[in-house]
């Protein structure tokens, strides 16, 4: 369990005086600042920090987490606020601490396909500075997203299933701990076989072990030919077979999506789409050479084709892709032009890739037998797909029968031996769901952890374990 936090009013006046007069400006308890930080993307209810510090540098975040730490006073990380899951909701008050102003790329080294990044540096950011050398960076969860924030939430997106997740692309990392020793995890080496690797036990702690205030991202060559592809499904069922055949044939596929009819029709009315139809689609994208390109396309045609696919419409020019791909990215904000004002309630479970057309279609009986509006999109190479449940505002019945949804989806991707999250994280959201995953004996070492390295529970308390 957390240390308990409470600290009187006296030594609350007391910190905020010592951060007003560390930063200046840069703290803030400015009304409608705190409200902007009091909440994420996500349908959960907000909290007001008592107030936002805006820090520049790692030497300004050891200080803050110190002063805070000393005092007693809760700390919650922020970066673009695009958590999908209450990682940046201060449940129990305190400072929220924005990182968005570090925004230095450190250095860039290309021979060795890596760079070194502030954590309050984006990822479109980061790509536009790599534009010109030839380099990107793949993990592209589809939001504004910082560097800092997808490594403590342990991000993915659309390109992992062939370059892999934040995890798979962070060499290094610089974090600050609960008592402001700063710890630099890692050199950019490709392995190391020294000592334990704390910068995996970083990736995906959602700032509740320490604040990440640099990263070390692997990068990679633009590829010299790359070709995006629709192909719509006669059923749900033949599309999600087309996926598990592409897997399973090896074809280095850089991106497959799945949207199924109703998240379809979403998107065609949200982004304009024309000329497609309201049917289960995958979103498909290659990479490599011109020859191997044709050669992954026509493989994956002639799969598709096998299961109902109705043809392929292909985007090789730059615009139509990036169009195709906006359109894609804005998938959530479609679903919720659906019901105007309803909130959503999104799951994202993970299974074996064997799995997927048992989970699916699992989910699609599940909402069909709800009642609710609940588009489906996902990751699906990797088995990873989301449910984006829309809640109408103000009734609590609905919300329970939309929590009950959420748990039979999750409960049966944990039956198949997945996960409750390939990618949102933990946070306040899937808390409930630790135990079953992990097992208790798994949980007591997270705890433990959680105690050592923050024993009086100043970092984002109140998130991913469960009470």
């Amino acid at each position: 369990m957390e240390a308990a936090l409470s600290p009187d009013t006296a030594e609350k006046t007391r910190l905020f005086a010592a951060l007003e007069a560390l930063l200046g400006a840069r703290f803030t308890r400015n009304a409608a600042l705190r409200e902007q930080h009091s909440h994420g993307v996500d349908g959960l209810p907000p909290k007001l920090p008592d107030a936002v510090v805006y820090a520049e540098s790692t030497e300004e975040v050891a200080r803050v987490l110190a002063l805070c730490n000393e005092a007693g006073v809760p700390v919650v990380p922020f970066g673009a606020g695009t958590s999908l899951e209450g990682h940046v909701i201060p449940v129990r008050g305190g400072i929220s601490l924005d990182l968005s102003r570090m925004k230095r790329i450190l250095e860039v080294n290309e021979a060795d396909l890596d760079c070194t990044v502030e954590a309050g540096v984006t990822r479109q950011e980061l790509n536009a500075h790599l534009r010109d050398r030839g380099l990107f960076f793949p993990v592209d969860p589809g939001s504004e997203c910082t560097i800092g924030g997808m490594c403590a939430t342990r991000a993915s997106g659309t390109n992992a299933v062939r370059y892999g997740t934040i995890l798979e692309n962070t060499l290094a990392l610089t974090v600050v701990l609960a008592d402001g020793r700063v710890v630099k995890a890692r050199r950019r080496v490709r392995k190391s076989a020294t000592g334990y690797d704390l910068t995996r036990l970083f990736i995906g702690s959602e700032g509740t072990l320490g604040v990440i205030t640099e990263g070390t991202p692997r990068l990679h060559g633009i590829p010299e030919a790359t070709a995006a592809a629709v192909s719509p499904f006669a059923t749900l069922a033949g599309a999600v077979e087309t996926v598990i055949a592409t897997i399973q044939s090896g074809i280095p596929v850089a991106r497959i999506e799945l949207l199924d009819e109703v998240q379809m029709e979403a998107v065609i009315r949200y982004s304009r789409l024309e000329g497609f139809a309201p049917a289960p689609t995958l979103f498909l994208e290659f990479h490599g050479s011109e020859a191997g390109v044709r050669e992954q396309a026509e493989a994956v045609e002639a799969i598709a084709a096998e299961n109902g696919g109705l043809g392929f419409r292909w985007a090789v020019a730059a615009e139509e892709r990036n169009r195709l791909w906006k359109a894609r990215h804005d998938a959530a904000w479609a679903a919720l032009a659906l019901k105007p004002g309803y909130r959503p309630l999104t799951t994202d479970v993970i299974v074996p890739i064997s799995k997927l057309t048992e989970a699916v279609l699992g989910a699609k009986q599940d909402i069909e037998e709800s009642g609710f509006t609940a588009p489906i999109v996902g990751h699906v190479g990797d088995g990873n797909f989301h449910s984006v449940i829309l809640v109408p505002p103000d009734d609590p019945e609905a919300l329970e029968r939309a929590w009950a949804l959420d748990r039979k989806i999750v409960a049966r991707a944990l039956a198949l031996g997945g996960s409750a999250s390939g990618e949102h994280g933990v946070g306040l959201g899937k808390r409930e769901f630790l135990l079953r995953e992990h097992g208790a004996e798994a949980l007591a070492v997270m705890r433990t952890l959680k105690e050592a390295l923050d024993p009086r529970g100043i970092l984002n308390p109140g998130k991913m374990l469960p009470d």
